[in-house]
């Protein structure tokens, strides 16, 4: 069945070129406590969060992850809300500015999951999957 409604227009996020360069400066430094710089430096970027909650992730720290991972993912509902996203609607992971709420929200996704939250777990999937079945793909490949 075809859906007769028009889908909203996609949401695209801004790309913060500051906070994109102090990620790129902690990944040449490489320590936790560069990526911790560019999140407090840098505290709506919900890139920032996404990259601690992976390295919490990848380390075993799902509780640590999670946190994080939740802060990324409200910071970037909030960009999105300003970038009139009303809830539903693509999220494309093709544009930049996006993929750090997209990885937030996946990563959110995985540590629900460790941490016992199948709900969450399932639900977080779900809705990367909504915004952008790409993104679903990239980020579990």
């Amino acid at each position: 069945m075809q859906n007769l409604m028009p889908e909203p227009p996609a949401t695209r996020i801004p790309v913060d070129e500051a906070a994109a360069a102090a990620l790129e400066a902690a990944a040449k430094d490489g320590s936790e406590a560069a990526y911790e710089q560019a999140a407090a430096a840098h505290p709506t970027s919900s890139a920032a969060w996404a990259e601690l909650a992976q390295r919490a992730l990848d380390e075993g720290r799902a509780v640590t992850a999670y946190a994080y991972a939740r802060t990324g993912y409200h910071r970037g509902l909030d960009q999105l809300r300003r970038n009139g996203w009303k809830g539903h609607g693509p999220v494309p992971w093709s544009h930049e500015g996006n993929r750090g709420f997209l990885h937030s929200l996946y990563v959110l996704s995985r540590a629900a999951d460790v941490i016992g939250e199948a709900d969450e777990a399932a639900r977080c999937a779900q809705f990367v999957r909504d915004c952008d079945p790409a993104a679903a793909d990239a980020l579990s490949g």
